[in-house]
């Protein structure tokens, strides 16, 4: 990386913080949507699909939190080398 001739600092350093709040907005609607949906298809479910449905959305969570921290572990390192 070559440096900031103003600042002295990294010219990459910026983009990494931009980079890390655009990401946590993005996971945070993600979240909301998979919560929204799960809350629509579990109250219109009844009985043990609806129990389904929990362990479906607590599933398509986890799947988002971990895509995300993946997509931002992949940035980091590729900025690294």
């Amino acid at each position: 990386m070559s440096d900031d001739s103003r600042t002295g600092t990294p010219a990459g350093a910026s983009t990494v913080g931009t980079l890390l709040i655009s990401r946590v907005v993005v996971t945070w609607a993600e979240l909301l949507v998979v919560g929204f949906v799960g809350a629509v298809l579990g109250g219109a479910a009844s009985g043990p699909s609806q129990l389904i449905v929990y362990f479906a959305t607590i599933l398509a969570s986890v799947a988002v939190v971990m895509y995300n921290v993946d997509r931002l572990v992949t940035v980091r390192i590729r900025g690294a080398t």
